[in-house]
């Protein structure tokens, strides 16, 4: 059956059908469209990120650098301090002003007082021949008691690799020490100059790193703005799809029954073309109308024959009952 014939309200199907699916090819490319530049941003995204790490691993190596530094720094720092206390204890000393206080003393100054102390003791025992037995007794048992607290504080003094001073030349030990002291102040200001000039290298990489980072978080709203227009497009297209498949599930029930409708109009007229004898079923259908009318003659002309007949039949027999008997002569 041509579309031609079909009811108007299938045309205006069709028409909506066309103009959805126009409108769903349409819908597909902007989402794939949509899909693309966000595939695209990214992958963009993803490799400013890479280069942000990388960035960011020389950023943190550098700093690492320059914290090792600055921590030989405080080393020097804090050696110096230690050098500067002493001259001034050394130089309080010099002038006749202990501190009662032993514990304020620095380590040094009081092995240099340990040690000055035994050679004291060792020089009197060894020249002064007026010392009595319990005396010396005495100054060998302080001499056991400094030696006891040198061998407590060598260590300590080793460790942090601190000046042995001289107590009997102060002088000469404050210049030793002030001299040390000079060192390693230069050696602080040394590491404290290199750590400033790797700030200077590393300032530019965090510049980048910045930039980078920009970078990526821009291609990421472009990522998502992207994926979430596609993901409506998508939906659109989805509801679409569901009004074209109504459209056609109306057009295929429609065309189904015009096709049953044209079959039965071919059956129908196939049989009104055939005569009684062709078709079995026309021929008992007319027979049954025949005989429910009671108007059906077999081998005669018609029904006015057969009222003839009749008559003729009714006056012969008349005629017959007329003919009186006789006798034979």
């Amino acid at each position: 059956m041509d579309h031609s014939d079909a009811p108007p309200e299938n045309d205006d199907l069709r028409t909506r059908l066309h103009a959805m699916e126009t409108k769903a090819k349409r819908l597909r490319n902007q989402r794939n469209s949509y899909s693309d530049d966000a595939r695209s941003s990214a992958e963009k995204r993803d490799t400013v990120q890479s280069q942000g790490r990388e960035i960011k691993d020389q950023i943190n190596e550098r700093l690492e650098e320059q914290k090792s530094i600055r921590d030989t720094a405080k080393q020097h720092r804090d050696r110096r301090d230690e050098i500067q206390t002493r001259i001034r204890e050394l130089i309080g000393k010099s002038k006749g002003k202990r501190d009662d206080d032993r514990n304020s003393r620095s380590v040094v100054v009081e092995l240099a007082e340990v040690e000055s102390g035994i050679s004291n003791i060792e020089d009197r025992i060894m020249t002064d021949g007026r010392l009595s037995l319990d005396k010396e007794n005495k100054l060998l048992k302080q001499l056991k008691s400094l030696k006891s607290r040198r061998n407590q504080l060598m260590p300590e003094v080793e460790e942090n690799s601190i000046i042995k001073l001289d107590l009997k030349d102060l002088d000469g030990s404050i210049l030793t020490l002030k001299a040390e002291a000079d060192s390693e102040h230069n050696l602080m200001l040394e590491a404290h100059k290199k750590a400033d000039e790797i700030w200077e290298e590393i300032k530019p990489l965090f510049e980048e790193r910045d930039f980078l980072r920009s970078e990526g978080d821009r291609y990421h709203a472009i990522f998502v703005s992207s994926r979430r227009s596609a993901d409506e497009v998508h939906a659109t297209l989805v509801d679409l799809y569901s009004e074209v498949d109504e459209i056609k599930n109306v057009l295929k029930e429609q065309e189904q029954d015009q096709k049953k409708s044209i079959e039965e109009y071919n059956r129908e007229a196939k049989r009104s073309l055939n005569t009684p004898s062709e078709s079995e079923e026309m021929a008992n259908d007319l027979a049954n109308l025949l005989l429910s009318s009671g108007s059906i003659t077999l081998g005669g002309t018609g029904v006015d024959e057969g009222r003839a007949e009749k008559g003729s039949l009714s006056d012969k027999r008349a005629g017959r009952r007329k003919i009186k008997a006789r006798r034979g002569r």
